[in-house]
């Protein structure tokens, strides 16, 4: 059975129906520039520690401003990542469909729309909730990606041991969202991340080991044994407990 011919209102709309598939594909290059689920796993941190310090539910506006704009800053910090990874990102299974890997957008477009969402997440946080928030969250940028991304990654097998203090900044945040200052509760759930982002990474560089030593990221599993990056997870998993 032959399909039918396309009609003169099919020609007609078609243009328009590829204009929209365009637009929603360049939307979702910049939603998965900014990596959502990294975000998701921040705010995780973000909302519990608002209640914390406020001993009850902090206001609504007060959990939304600040949500938004931590949303904001990690969004950010993951694309100037994906802009300054992009040589290696094509190089590991992965990460070889990310959006500047495929062509879907230029670094040039990725890193404007990065600085933007830094911007946008200072303002919002300065103006919606109080300048030390505003700080942190920028300074949790700055470290990610210059002294995480730009020079551990690349450069040592405790890249992560380090560079995972910036994912524990989150909880900073929200402790200054509600008391506009740093005290030693915060610190002590800061710690704890701290404590528990190397363990968790280790995992799944183990998992994706060929990868990363393909694309010459001196991982703890690439530069050592699996039994010694074992032995490391097991101590670290200790350490959170105690």
């Amino acid at each position: 059975m032959s399909l039918p011919a396309p009609t003169p209102a099919d020609a007609a709309t078609a243009p328009a129906r590829a204009g929209r598939r365009g637009l929603r594909a360049t939307a979702g290059a910049y939603v998965a520039l900014t990596k959502p689920r990294i975000i998701e796993l921040l705010l995780v941190t973000t909302l519990p520690t608002m209640v914390v310090a406020r001993r009850g539910l902090p206001p609504l506006w007060l959990m939304a401003a600040t949500l938004a704009g931590g949303a904001l800053a990690a969004g950010g910090a993951n694309a100037m990542n994906m802009v300054a990874d992009r040589d290696i990102d094509r190089l590991m299974k992965r990460t070889e469909k990310r959006p500047l890997v495929t062509g879907a957008m230029t670094p040039r477009a990725a890193l404007v729309f990065a600085l933007a969402l830094e911007v946008a997440a200072f303002v919002e946080l300065w103006l919606a909730v109080n300048v030390l928030s505003a700080l942190l969250a920028v300074s949790a940028t700055l470290f990610y990606v210059f002294v995480y991304t730009l020079w551990l990654k690349r450069r040592s097998a405790q890249n992560i041991v380090i560079g995972g203090a910036a994912g524990a900044v989150p909880v900073l945040v929200g402790w200054a969202a509600v008391t506009n200052r740093l005290a030693l509760a915060p610190l002590v759930l800061f710690a704890i991340i701290f404590i528990w982002t190397p363990p968790h990474f280790w995992a799944l560089a183990i998992r994706y080991r060929d990868d990363y030593e393909a694309a010459g990221v001196p991982m703890m599993p690439v530069v050592t044994t699996i039994e010694r990056t074992a032995s490391e997870i097991i101590a670290y998993t200790a350490a959170l407990v105690v």
